[in-house]
């Protein structure tokens, strides 16, 4: 029997991790193995899934290299060897891509002839912020804030590029953070999902980040998988292969499958490493780790963390930062200017404080003076 896989994607900051930490918390008799993909230098996803898989013997395993459609044949493929190897140990896979991935790339990987035979895909869930939905945060012709008059290149197209081709690939769509928002409020996150994505199945709705394990696994919704012949060295997520699986006849205008169009590159088929090349070779997406050895004050990390995505285009940042007195490490958590903190559950030892920031055309010197100066700490 085949071991059912889920796919969690979202764009940055939609609640992934928070989410699929209910799960694990919910589902303890499950055995259930996890895959974390970040874009990042540090695991700050992989860690927090970590705490919750230890209370009900979840094994969590870090994909670190940014993108997931970029490693592919180094880093997924060896993890589900790895996972093969024990099925008979595993009754559910979770992967969890990054925010600035599509799962286009793994579901197609999982009908390749390494692993169809032990893995089915069981449904693509697509993780939504739902305030900055409704903000207009995350379509086309917002700016971002901090960008200021920089000369940025398309900038808000990257965000709704990456949005759209992450929804119209879902099979579920979880409209996530609703806790204070009206139902009108809802209906209306839900026209603006259905006119970005009118062929989602399923749309379900988060509160407090929880959602009913019935609503997302289990569902058994691609029971016959795509067979896909493919060259490791050349495979192909551009134009075509970022539409719809099931568009017969791509558009004359392919323009908005095109994972390149807003840096300047031409569409084109490449490699598994050109997407590498779009995050870390277009001066675009870009992510940074700050680490500083000193103790913190809590409101004022706060308030600097919020300085910064003011100032500069950050969309995303979170870590974790040593608190003078605390046994526990303070987690920090941001999307846009919204700064949420609090402390782990459990004790760590661990006195380094590493904060990461991504965002679009974000500069690090003047990220690090910036919390430098609103800390009164030094971070480098």
């Amino acid at each position: 029997m085949k071991i059912p896989v889920t796919i969690v994607t979202g764009f940055l900051g939609s609640g992934k991790t928070t989410l699929i930490s209910g799960l694990l918390r919910k589902n303890p008799s499950r055995r259930l193995a996890v895959l974390v993909n970040e874009f990042g230098e540090v695991s700050v996803d992989g860690a927090l899934l970590r705490v919750a898989g230890e209370e009900c013997g979840v094994e969590i395993h870090d994909l670190p290299n940014g993108c997931i459609c970029c490693t592919i044949k180094d880093d997924f493929l060896p993890t589900m060897g790895q996972l093969q190897k024990r099925k008979q140990e595993i009754d559910h896979v979770l992967i969890e891509t990054s925010g600035l991935a599509l799962p286009t790339p793994v579901m197609r990987a999982l009908a390749w002839p390494e692993v169809r035979n032990d893995f089915q895909l069981d449904a693509v869930l697509a993780v939504v912020d739902t305030p900055q939905l409704l903000a207009g945060n995350l379509d086309k012709g917002k700016p971002i804030s901090g960008a200021g008059d920089a000369g940025i290149p398309e900038h808000v197209n990257s965000v709704d590029l990456i949005l759209n081709q992450q929804l119209e690939n879902a099979d579920v769509v979880v409209l996530n953070k609703i806790d204070e928002l009206e139902e009108d409020q809802l209906l209306e996150a839900e026209g603006i999902v259905r006119e970005k994505a009118a062929k989602v199945r399923f749309l379900e709705l988060a509160y407090h980040a929880e959602l009913d394990t019935r609503l997302c696994m289990g569902l058994s919704l691609h029971d016959k998988p795509e067979v896909v012949e493919h060259d490791h060295d050349h495979d192909h997520h551009g134009t075509v292969q970022l539409a719809p699986l099931d568009v017969d006849n791509p558009l004359a205008d392919q323009h908005q499958f095109d994972g390149h169009s807003h840096t300047g590159l031409a569409s084109h088929e490449h490699g598994e490493d050109t997407h590498l090349h779009f995050h870390e070779h277009d001066p675009g997406w870009q992510s940074f780790v700050l680490h500083s050895s000193q103790p913190q004050d809590p409101e004022k990390l706060k308030a600097a963390v919020k300085e910064v995505s003011i100032d500069q285009p950050v969309l995303r940042a979170k870590g974790f930062a040593s608190i003078e007195g605390k046994n526990h490490r303070l987690v920090v958590q941001a999307v846009r200017n919204r700064v949420q903190t609090y402390f782990e559950e459990a004790p760590s030892h661990d006195q380094e404080s590493q904060l990461v920031f991504i965002g679009y055309h974000c500069r690090r010197d003047r990220t690090a003076e910036l919390v430098n100066k609103l800390t009164g700490t030094v971070w480098t």
